[in-house]
């Protein structure tokens, strides 16, 4: 007696297969990109794939089965260390509070995390790592972190009556200032403390805005909050 035919699966269940594997694949990828973290960490910026594939426990073929090559592993590396940095910042954004506290809160927070992760840093600019939408990842951080720091002042504009054209490239200028400044201390200190530094990079971020709020004939302390409402 020939055996009858299994019955194909029904649909319903064909989709929760799916979205089950869906769901371990994703699981397993980002294991895969802590593991990444881990080796990085370890090994520095010249971290190879083999090295992270034994940190992670596999052989560096099974690694492929969830990431289509080097340049995809990359992408969800730079999207974790975007993320790592937002998440870093995120709390330093009060406009409730005095522009000093702004300003040194979110220097020593940029100062912390690079020194913190500054193999990943480094992976990121060393190998141009770009996020799924083609950008790299270091200069699409640099960009959100200017927006924020745009909807900031965007604040003091509608507070204190500033011009509102100044606002991007005077967060962007200044952004890229902290960044480099901050980048070359990680590489050489000479002797400076991660307290000292964040002293000099404060007072000069705050003396280039005091300059742009004394053009307009404002005299604003620093350390007085102002009546704004916290950043959305």
């Amino acid at each position: 007696m020939s055996t009858p035919p299994a019955e194909p699966a029904s649909p319903a269940l064909a989709d929760g297969r799916a979205v089950r594997w869906s769901g371990q694949q994703q699981r397993r990828r980002e294991e895969f990109v802590e593991a990444a973290l881990v080796a990085i960490a370890e090994h520095g910026a010249d971290v190879s794939t083999e090295q992270i594939a034994a940190q992670a426990g596999v052989a560096r073929t099974r690694l492929y089965r969830h990431f289509a090559g080097a340049g995809e592993l990359n992408q969800a590396i730079a999207a974790r260390a975007e993320a790592m940095i937002l998440e870093g910042l995120a709390p330093s954004w009060d406009a409730s509070t005095s522009p000093m506290t702004i300003i040194r809160s979110a220097v020593t927070t940029h100062l912390q995390w690079l020194t913190e992760h500054h193999g990943l840093y480094r992976y990121l600019v060393r190998h141009s790592v770009t996020t799924a939408a083609g950008e790299n990842v270091v200069t699409d951080v640099k960009r959100l972190i200017s927006d924020l720091l745009i909807r900031l002042l965007d604040h003091f504009v509608d507070l204190l009556g500033l011009d509102v054209k100044v606002t991007q490239p005077l967060s962007f200028g200044l952004v890229g200032f902290v960044d480099a400044a901050a980048g070359r201390w990680v590489e050489d200190p000479r002797g400076v403390s991660l307290e000292e530094m964040v002293d000099l990079l404060a007072g000069w971020i705050w003396s280039l805005l005091d300059a742009v709020l004394g053009d307009v004939g404002l005299d604003i302390d620093p350390s007085v909050p102002l009546e704004l409402d916290p950043v959305d």
